[in-house]
C-alpha cells in the first residue's frame, strides 16, 4: 500500500479520536460536575446523556460537530385500536388504514378511558424495520435528560432487550438496575413502598428479542423488587402490574412481535409510520446535508436540497422509499459521498455505504422461533441478513440477469416463499414478510405508459426495489457469497465439510460419502482419492466464473453509451431533468452490479458483513482477484469509451486493493475521460487509483478535456498529474488561481509533463504570467497550448522574454487570443531565436492583414548565420491568396468550432479579392458541415473544372463531403 493510502487511512482516525474527545467534553459541560453530594437522579441524567449521545461511526461521515438532536426529525406516530393490531402476520403489502390522529411523545402517557387510577400506563410502540424506532428511542432519552419532554417522570430507566436476553443468571429488579446504573443503587423509587414508583418510566427497546411468556406456569407471580428472577419474568410481572404497579412502561418492538403481549396488558398501541410527506423528508435532508456552518452557505448544497425536494414532490419512486427514515439516511449518505467528498476525510466507498446501511438496520438481527420454542435451537435463529440474501438476493440476481427491475406479486410468492416446508419455516417467512419485506420492496409508482406492454396489460400489481441501486447490491452479494452455486458445486461443498468432520477415519469417510454418491461409483472413478483436487478445481472454476462475469458486465457493448455509474446513481436520487422518455425502456443498465462485487471483496466491507453472518473467505477473495486481473487486462487491450474507463476507475477504487490496481493499470498507457462530468469524488477516485502505482509509472496521455473542472478539483487531481506525460485540460473552468497549482506542478523536479493543453480556460494575462514562472526551471515541456485563454499583449511579451530560458519547447499555441501586431512580432522573433521551437500558432488573434503578412516573413531565417525556420500559423489566407498552412489551421478550427464565435471564425476565413482562388469558400462549407452535421447550400462562382480539382484536393485530407454545392458562374 502506498504512503498516500496509509496517510489517508491513519490520519483521519486520529482526527476522529480528537473530535470524539471534544464531543465528550461538550456534553460534559452541559451538566454540572459530578460530586459525592449530588442528587443520584442528576448523576443518572448526566450519564444517560453521555451514553446516548454516542453515535455509531456511520453517523460521523457527514462531517462537522453535531449532536443527535440536530439531525433528528420526528416520525409520524399514530395510535392504533386493538382491532387494528390483530393478525399482524399478514400477507405482504397490505397497508392498514386508521382514522386515529397523530400523537406526540407527551400524549403517549395521557390517561385513556380504560385507565385505572393508581396504575402506570403500558405503551407498546411498534413499527417495521427502518421506520425510526431506534432513533426515536435515543431522542426520547436525550430529551428527558435535558428536561424538554416527559417531565412528569422523575426517573427514566432504559434497557436493551438484546442485552437482557443474553443474561443467563437470575437477578432481581433492583439488582438489574444496580448492575446497569450503579448510581441508583437502593433508590427509594424502586423499593416498592408507597406510590413512589409512579414517577418511574421503564423503557424496553427491542422487545422482539425477549421470549416472554405470560402463562402462570411459565412466569411465576412476584411483587418483590429484590427477588431474583429471569429478566423475561421480571418484564412479565411489570406488565401485569404485579411488580411496581404504579410504574409506567414503554415497549419498542417490531410488527411481528406485537401479538406476543396480550392486549389486556397494553394500555395504548402506537405505530411508528416513518415520514409520510415530502416536507418531513426535506427537513431530514436539510438537517443532514446542511448541518455544518460551511454547508449552510454553500450554494451547491442548497441547490442539491432543492433538486432532491423537487424529485420527492413529483411522486417518484424515491419519495415512496423515503417514507422510511432509513432510506432517507441512505440517500443523504450517498449524496454526501457524491458531492461533499474531500481528500482529508477517511476513505468512503459506495459499497461501504450500503454495507454500513445494512449493519445499522440488521446488525445482530435474527429470525427466531415462535414463543415457547427453545431459544437454544440454532437452526431456528438464522441470520436475518442471510435470509434476505437467499430470498431477495436471489430475486435481485434473476432481475439483473434478465434486465428487469419490476416483479409481480405472484413472482414474489414464488421466489420468496415457494419452497417452505416446516411450520417453523412458514413462521419465519411470515415474520420476514411482516417486518422486512416492505423495507426492500415497494409498489411501482410509475404510470402505465412507462411500463413495458407485457406488464401494463397484466393486472397483477408490480413491485420494485425501494432503492434501485439496492437490487444491484443484493445481486452482487448473492453471487460473492456463493449462493448461486450449481447443484454439483453445492454437493462437493457438502462432501468437503463432511470429510473434514470425519477426520482420518477412512471408513467414516466412505460411510459419509455413500450418503451423497452410490458406492459403486467409487470403484469406477475412485472419487475418494480424486475428490480433493476435484473440489479444488470446481471451486477455483466458480471463482473464475465470478471474475469473468464481473469483467463481462463491466464492458457490455450495449451499455457503452450510458453515463458513468456515479452519474446514474445521482440521477436515481435527484431525478432526470428535461424531456422524459415517452416509452419505458426495459433494457436496464446494471453497471453497478460488477462494481459492487469488487467492493464487497474489500477487507473493511467483509468485516462488516461478518457481523451480519455473511462470511466471505480470504481464499475466495484471492481466487476472484487473480482471475479478475486476467480478464480486466484482456478487456482493456481494446479501446474503451470514456464512460467505461470511469467505471473501471470506480471499480478499482471500490476494491481498495493497491496490488490489483497496480497490475491492471500497468497495461494502460492512456486515460481519456473526455466529456465526463467530473466531481470531487471522481477526482479523488482518479488520484487514489493512480497513487497505487509506483512513481516510475507514466501515462502517455491523461485527457480531462470538457470535464467541468474547477480550482478545487484541480487540487485533488495533483497526485494524478504527476503520472502524466501529456496533460489535456482544455475546455474547463480553470482561472488564474489554478495556474498557481499548475506552475508548482511544472516546478517539481521529477515532473514528466511534456505536453500541457489549457485551451478554452479563462486564465487571463495574470494566470498566464503565473504559469510562465515555471519555464526557467522546467525542461520537460515540449508542447504548450494557451489557445483561447484571454491572453493579451502583456502575457505574450512575458512569454517571449521567458522562452530563451526554456530550451526544450518545440511547439507553442497561443491562437484565438487578443494578441496584437507588435506583441505577435516579438513572440515570433523569440520563437525563431529559440533552439527547438518549430511551430507557433497565432491565428484568430487581433492581428491585422499587414501584420499577418509580416509574420510569415519573420518566420524565415534571420540571416546567413542562422538557418532556422519557424512555421508561423497566423491565418488561412495570405492577402488575396490561400496560405500554405491552411490545413492544420482549418483542422483546429473544425475541432473546436462548436464552442467558438462563428462570426470571428468566418472573418478568419474571408478572402479579400473575389477574383482569385475561391478554395476557402469550399472549406468554410465543409467546416460547418462537420461541426454542425447539417448540409449547407453555398453558391460559389467557379467553373466546373475547378470544382473537380478542389474536391479532389479536399478528399486527400479526409474531409467529409455531405454538402450539396450549387456551383455556377
Amino acid at each position: 500500500m502506498s504512503l498516500l493510502f496509509r496517510q489517508r487511512i491513519q490520519l483521519p482516525r486520529t482526527w476522529s479520536w480528537q473530535r470524539r474527545v471534544e464531543v465528550s467534553c461538550c456534553h460534559c459541560k452541559t451538566f454540572s460536575s459530578i460530586s459525592s453530594n449530588q442528587d443520584p437522579i442528576e448523576i443518572h441524567k448526566s450519564k444517560l446523556f453521555l451514553w446516548f449521545s454516542h453515535l455509531p461511526k456511520e453517523e460521523k461521515q457527514f462531517g462537522g460537530l453535531f449532536s443527535p438532536e440536530t439531525m433528528y426529525v420526528d416520525p409520524l406516530m399514530i395510535e392504533r385500536k386493538e382491532e387494528e393490531t390483530a393478525g399482524l402476520l399478514r400477507l405482504p403489502y397490505q397497508t392498514q388504514i386508521s382514522s386515529s390522529h397523530p400523537l406526540t411523545i407527551e400524549e403517549l402517557f395521557e390517561p385513556t378511558g380504560t385507565w385505572n387510577e393508581g396504575l402506570g400506563l403500558n405503551v407498546l410502540l411498534y413499527g417495521a424495520v427502518g421506520t425510526g424506532k431506534a432513533s426515536m428511542f435515543r431522542k426520547l432519552v436525550l430529551d428527558w435528560c435535558k428536561g424538554t419532554t416527559l417531565t412528569r417522570f422523575k426517573l427514566l430507566l432504559p434497557f436493551s432487550c438484546d442485552d437482557l436476553n443474553q443474561m443467563s443468571k437470575a437477578v432481581s429488579l433492583n439488582g438489574l438496575v444496580d448492575r446497569k446504573y450503579l448510581h441508583l443503587k437502593n433508590h427509594p423509587f424502586l423499593s416498592g413502598d408507597g406510590e413512589q414508583a409512579k414517577d418511574v418510566l421503564f423503557l424496553f427497546n427491542g422487545m422482539e428479542k425477549m421470549q416472554v411468556d405470560f402463562k402462570i406456569g411459565s412466569s411465576e407471580l412476584c411483587n418483590n423488587p429484590n427477588e431474583p428472577l429471569p429478566p423475561s419474568v421480571i418484564i412479565v410481572n411489570l406488565l401485569r402490574k404485579y411488580l411496581l404497579p404504579e410504574a409506567s412502561i414503554m415497549m419498542v418492538t417490531r410488527l411481528s412481535a406485537v401479538e406476543r403481549i396480550p392486549q389486556k396488558y397494553v394500555t395504548r398501541y402506537v405505530q411508528i409510520c416513518g415520514f409520510n410527506d415530502p416536507d418531513r423528508q426535506r427537513k431530514y435532508f436539510t438537517s443532514r446535508l446542511l448541518q455544518s456552518e460551511e454547508a449552510a452557505h454553500n450554494k451547491e448544497a442548497q441547490t442539491l436540497i432543492e433538486l432532491l425536494y423537487h424529485n420527492l414532490q413529483s411522486e417518484s419512486q424515491l419519495a415512496a422509499a423515503c417514507s422510511l427514515p432509513s432510506y432517507c439516511w441512505l440517500t443523504c449518505a450517498t449524496l454526501h459521498l457524491l458531492h461533499f467528498t474531500s481528500a482529508q476525510a477517511p476513505i468512503r466507498t459506495l459499497t461501504g455505504i450500503y454495507t454500513s446501511f445494512f449493519r445499522l438496520n440488521f446488525g445482530g438481527e435474527v429470525l427466531g422461533a415462535r414463543t415457547g420454542n427453545s431459544i437454544s435451537s440454532p437452526e431456528y435463529h438464522s441470520s436475518l441478513m442471510m435470509y434476505v440474501v437467499r430470498t431477495l438476493g436471489k430475486l435481485a440476481f434473476d432481475g439483473v440477469m434478465n434486465k428487469r427491475t419490476s416483479f409481480s406479486g405472484k413472482e414474489l410468492e414464488q421466489w420468496i416463499g415457494g419452497k417452505t416446508k416446516t411450520d417453523e419455516e412458514l413462521h419465519q417467512l411470515a415474520v420476514f414478510q411482516t417486518d422486512v419485506l416492505d423495507f426492500f420492496l415497494a409498489p411501482c409508482v410509475k404510470s402505465d405508459n412507462h411500463l413495458p406492454a407485457k406488464l401494463s396489460e397484466n393486472d397483477d400489481k408490480q413491485y420494485v426495489f425501494a432503492a434501485p441501486v439496492m437490487q444491484e447490491y443484493l445481486a452482487a452479494l448473492y453471487v460473492v457469497l456463493g449462493e448461486n452455486k450449481s447443484a454439483l458445486e453445492k454437493l462437493t461443498s457438502q462432501m468437503s465439510v463432511a470429510i473434514g468432520q470425519a477426520g482420518e477415519d477412512v471408513g467414516a469417510v466412505v460411510n459419509i460419502l455413500s450418503k451423497f454418491i452410490p458406492l459403486r461409483l467409487f470403484a469406477i472413478f475412485n472419487l475418494l482419492k480424486l475428490f480433493p483436487k476435484l473440489y479444488e478445481k470446481i471451486s477455483s472454476h466458480n471463482k473464475g466464473k465470478i471474475a469473468r462475469t464481473m469483467a463481462a458486465e463491466m464492458f457490455r457493448t450495449e451499455d457503452s453509451n450510458n453515463e458513468d455509474v456515479l452519474d446514474q446513481v445521482e440521477q436515481s436520487l435527484l431525478g432526470v431533468h428535461g424531456p422524459q422518455p415517452k416509452q419505458w425502456d426495459d433494457r436496464q443498465p446494471f453497471e453497478l452490479y460488477p462494481i459492487f462485487m469488487g467492493g464487497l471483496l474489500q477487507y473493511s466491507n467483509r468485516v462488516l458483513l461478518k457481523q451480519l453472518d455473511c462470511n466471505i473467505k480470504s481464499t475466495t477473495v484471492a481466487q476472484i482477484t487473480r482471475a479478475l486481473r486476467k480478464y480486466l487486462v484482456r478487456e482493456l487491450s481494446k479501446p474503451q469509451p470514456p464512460e467505461e474507463v470511469m467505471d473501471l476507475l470506480v471499480l478499482l477504487y471500490e476494491f481498495q486493493n493497491p496490488r490489483l490496481t497496480e497490475q491492471v493499470l500497468s497495461s494502460i498507457r492512456s486515460i481519456r475521460l473526455t466529456n465526463i462530468r467530473m466531481t470531487s469524488l471522481k477526482c479523488l477516485i482518479l488520484s487514489s487509483v493512480l497513487s497505487c502505482t509506483p512513481r516510475s509509472y507514466h501515462l502517455e496521455e491523461l485527457d480531462l478535456s470538457s470535464c467541468l473542472l474547477t480550482h478545487n478539483m484541480l487540487q485533488m487531481l495533483g497526485p494524478a498529474f504527476r503520472h502524466a506525460r501529456s496533460l489535456n485540460l482544455q475546455f474547463n473552468n480553470l482561472g488564474p488561481d489554478s495556474c498557481i497549482l499548475l506552475r508548482d506542478l511544472l516546478l517539481e523536479p521529477k515532473t514528466c509533463i511534456s505536453s500541457l493543453q489549457l485551451c478554452d480556460n479563462p486564465l487571463e494575462d495574470s494566470g498566464v504570467c503565473i504559469l510562465l514562472e515555471a519555464l526557467p526551471q522546467n525542461q520537460s515541456l515540449t508542447y504548450l497550448s494557451l489557445m483561447h485563454t484571454g491572453m493579451g499583449d502583456s502575457a505574450a511579451l512575458a512569454l517571449a522574454e521567458r522562452l530563451q530560458l526554456h530550451t526544450g519547447l518545440q511547439e507553442l499555441n497561443v491562437a484565438y487570443n487578443v494578441i496584437g501586431d507588435k506583441a505577435a512580432e516579438v513572440l515570433v522573433d523569440a520563437c525563431r531565436d529559440h533552439p527547438s521551437i518549430h511551430t507557433v500558432h497565432l491565428y484568430l488573434n487581433a492581428i491585422t492583414d499587414e501584420g499577418k503578412q509580416a509574420l510569415y516573413g519573420r518566420g524565415g531565417p534571420k540571416g546567413k548565420g542562422n538557418e532556422r525556420r519557424v512555421r508561423v500559423l497566423a491565418s488561412v489566407t495570405e492577402g488575396s491568396d490561400i496560405s500554405d498552412q491552411w490545413h492544420p489551421i482549418l483542422k483546429v478550427i473544425r475541432e473546436n468550432a462548436s464552442s467558438w464565435d462563428r462570426n470571428r471564425v468566418k472573418q478568419q476565413l474571408k478572402v479579400n479579392s473575389p477574383s482569385k482562388h475561391r478554395k476557402i469558400f469550399v472549406f468554410f462549407c465543409l467546416f460547418f458541415t462537420v461541426s454542425g452535421n447539417v448540409a449547407i447550400r453555398i453558391i460559389v462562382m467557379m467553373p466546373k473544372r475547378a470544382q473537380q480539382i478542389l474536391l479532389s484536393q479536399v478528399e486527400q485530407y479526409g474531409y467529409h463531403q455531405s454538402v450539396l454545392l450549387d456551383l455556377c458562374i
